[in-house]
């Protein structure tokens, strides 16, 4: 069977692991052999059942700017991990040369990772059959912060790279509303649709969740701000309110935030695996705007109000959140503008809006990004 390699590493929320996982988890059910190459922190809650994971020596971004990176100890990377994450990632290749490369993000991010990714690259690109090499990337980027570095991406597109995989709905989120777009990148773009696990079978009797307002923060530790709001909100809102807490802290998060709601309508829990269930019966929600939230809430049609990150200049959540405001008629509050009270009338209003059943975006992007692939091994003979 054709292997493919997918090197990734998240370094603030788990989003693009997750992503990754699902693309893994699809390619392997149309008869492809998946391997995921990741590098950031260990997720304890992703089901990694039938994947070949192999774990670099984990890493994450000292905040939202993804220039400082820390180790699993919190300490600065040194030199030396830096290079043990590249000698593992070369021998990863030559020992199982795959026939498929995919890498998550690069060259479009994570310049701060480059190293590594022209590593993989040029690891591959001396075996004795080079692999066919892709690009996959979410609907939005972070948009390049000078002509520099777009004509640097487009250079490594075009030396490197056989395509690129745009996991989005082009009529929802075109790569140009984010990206300059030249005619030498289009023509390498293939949209998949969006990357999205089948909804749960909601059970008979299930409960959890229902006529609730459920509230995350995406898989990291910058939704803290969200998640003290929202206590003060739930307060003067009229349901009661679930905090869903992710990252490697969030037990003790959820105790933190658990005292200071004493009297509030709200708990706060550890992120559940029946999170999508839940927001099939809750009676809104209440999130930032990554990618998975983002699909999340258009799966299961729950009305809700974005809060889009946006730390350290971050413009990814806000075109994303505008977008589906202006579609789908999502409430959307600025980060800056956060209070207690604009949060609680938003999700009054939220309550009161009907769930979204028609005119949704694909969402076959998994399974899509399974029959390119084989078609454009097919094609390549």
């Amino acid at each position: 069977m054709k292997r493919v390699t997918i090197v990734v590493t998240h370094l603030l929320g788990t989003g693009h692991l997750s992503r990754s996982l699902t693309i893994a988890r699809a390619l392997a059910g149309a008869g492809l052999t998946p391997q995921v190459v990741s590098g950031g922190m260990p997720a304890g809650h992703f089901d990694l059942a039938g994947i070949d994971l192999v774990q670099l020596p984990p890493i994450r971004s000292d905040g939202a700017t993804f220039t400082r990176l820390l180790d699993k100890c919190d300490n600065p990377v040194s030199l030396e991990l830096m290079q043990e994450r590249i000698d593992l990632i070369g021998q990863t290749l030559r020992q199982s040369p795959p026939d498929v490369l995919i890498t998550e993000l690069f060259p479009f991010g994570r310049r701060v990772l480059r190293d590594e990714f022209l590593t993989a690259l040029a690891a591959v690109r001396g075996l004795d059959r080079p692999p066919m090499v892709l690009s996959s990337i979410r609907d939005i980027l972070a948009p390049p912060s000078n002509e520099k570095k777009a004509r640097q991406t487009e250079e490594w597109l075009a030396e490197y790279y056989d395509g690129v995989l745009v996991h989005s709905d082009a009529d929802v989120a075109p790569l140009e509303a984010s990206w300059p777009v030249t005619p030498g990148i289009r023509r390498m773009l293939r949209y998949t649709g969006f990357i999205a696990p089948p909804m749960p079978v909601v059970l008979p009797g299930d409960v959890h969740g229902a006529g609730e307002v459920i509230v995350t923060a995406g898989g990291g530790s910058v939704g803290r701000k969200l998640f003290d709001t929202a206590i003060e909100a739930s307060r003067l809102a009229d349901h009661r309110w679930r905090l869903l807490v992710g990252g490697s802290d969030a037990q003790y998060l959820c105790e933190k935030l658990n005292q200071s709601a004493q009297g509030a309508p709200l708990v706060a829990e550890p992120l559940r695996a029946d999170y999508r269930a839940m927001l099939t019966r809750c009676a809104a929600a209440v999130g930032q705007c990554g990618y998975n939230t983002a699909i999340d809430w258009l799966q299961s049609g729950v009305p809700g109000v974005f809060v889009p990150f946006s730390e350290a200049g971050e413009t990814e959540q806000t075109l994303r959140a505008e977008s589906l405001r202006q579609r789908y008629g999502y409430g959307l509050i600025a980060e800056h503008e956060l209070t207690a009270q604009n949060l609680a009338d938003e999700v009054n209003a939220a309550v009161w809006r009907p769930r979204i059943t028609n005119e949704k975006p694909n969402f076959d992007g998994a399974a899509e990004t399974a029959r390119t692939l084989i078609q454009m091994l097919e094609a390549r003979g």
